[in-house]
């Protein structure tokens, strides 16, 4: 059985984690794309999520049901709430129907899965973005 201490994925996923526990609108002196951090500026929005994207073995992008009011829907974003060993818990994310603010893409769902890391073959991190209410 290999070690999950040394698994990649649950490495990367325990940073996007920490930075979003520390995302809390201090300024930034890093100001590029490349800014190892959530957080803003005076000049730039302060993010709290770092959507991510999960895809199979097998080339498949991974997918989640999710229940609201009733009718069931399916989304392949995610909010990285907790890393355990080879797992990742994870927030479901809902597409926001309001397109008028790309900085507000995706809405919290209450709903969570647990994803086990040893099925994922490729993490993909979407451009940060504000969720409300979390």
């Amino acid at each position: 059985m290999k070690s999950c201490d040394d698994c990649c994925f649950a490495k990367l996923l325990k940073v996007i984690d920490i930075l979003q526990c520390n995302a809390n609108g201090d300024p930034c002196i890093d100001e590029s794309c490349t800014r190892p951090f959530l957080g803003g500026s005076p000049n730039i929005v302060c993010f709290n999520t770092r959507p991510v994207t999960f895809y199979t073995c097998s080339g498949g992008l991974f997918t989640a049901s999710y229940t609201v009011n009733g009718i069931t829907k399916t989304s392949g974003v995610f909010r990285v709430e907790k890393v355990d060993g080879c797992c990742v818990k994870c927030r479901i994310l809902e597409a926001n129907p309001d397109t008028s603010d790309p900085t507000r893409a995706y809405i919290a769902t209450n709903q969570f899965i647990t994803i086990n890391l040893d099925c994922i073959c490729v993490v993909s991190c979407l451009a940060d973005i504000i969720i409300d209410n979390l």
